[in-house]
């Protein structure tokens, strides 16, 4: 567990195990805690590193909304990779920090290895579809600006992480959840990293989602997994952990 200092702002992380580098990202309003279950069972083989995003539990909640964007994510990704001297990684997240895994292997092809992407969608091509998604953000910003943390969804993975800020978690849903262009899901035909694309099997939002992927990028694995929502992670594990392990266990051999 250690903190590494992006121009003022603490962003937290940890690692475990030794092998080949997996950076996962947490979704938004969850953090580094939900991958407790990955850190236990992968390490022995891999080098786990999981991270806060910033206005998420651990990390530095700033108060200029400015300091939140994709832009900052995908370099605060960037400089946890280095400060556990990975230079490139299996690329991995669930929800926002799906998104972010896609957002980052575009900004950082050369750096990833290959992508997990779990219970979590490319964005939109239209305008419309975005301006509704971004509405989504806009609302779950004012809930947490009117209700303070009480706002926060119960969902598994959110419910483990301890957050301190209400402001920063508004800020991250209108600077991080939210979306400005169709960058990300126009480049799934260019994705030429091997790619696992893992959905519960009653995480309706994000079905559509995982089929639309799976279809775009070339050679894209995709798992349903049984008995599992959007926490896919956390609802099955044991499933969970075993398709990621096999995955692992090909692209990086």
């Amino acid at each position: 567990m250690a903190y590494l200092d992006r121009d003022g702002v603490r962003i937290y992380y940890e690692q475990r195990g030794a092998g080949p580098a997996v950076l996962l990202s947490h979704g938004y309003s969850a953090s580094a805690r939900m991958w407790q279950g990955q850190m236990d069972a992968l390490s022995d083989r891999y080098h786990l590193i999981a991270w806060d995003m910033r206005g998420h539990d651990r990390s530095d909640s700033p108060d200029d909304p400015a300091l939140y964007s994709h832009e900052a994510t995908i370099a605060d990704m960037a400089a946890v990779l280095d400060a556990c001297g990975a230079n490139r990684a299996v690329i991995a997240g669930l929800s926002l920090g799906g998104f972010m895994s896609l957002a980052f292997h575009l900004a950082h092809p050369a750096r990833t290895t290959a992508l997990m992407l779990f219970d979590t969608g490319p964005g939109y091509k239209k305008d419309d579809g975005r301006e509704g998604w971004n509405r989504l953000a806009e609302s779950i910003a004012v809930a947490y600006e009117k209700k303070g943390l009480a706002a926060a969804g119960a969902g598994a993975e959110v419910s483990v992480a301890r957050h301190r800020s209400a402001q920063g978690l508004a800020h991250a849903a209108r600077g991080m959840l939210a979306q400005k262009d169709g960058r990300v899901i126009e480049s799934l035909p260019a994705i030429a990293v091997p790619t696992l694309v893992l959905v519960g099997e009653n995480d309706k939002q994000f079905r559509p989602s995982a089929d639309y992927m799976s279809a775009k990028i070339p050679g894209a694995e995709k798992v349903i997994l049984e008995q599992a929502g959007h926490a896919a992670n956390i609802d099955q594990p044991a499933a969970f952990n075993a398709a990621v392990r096999a995955f692992l266990d090909r692209v990086t051999a």
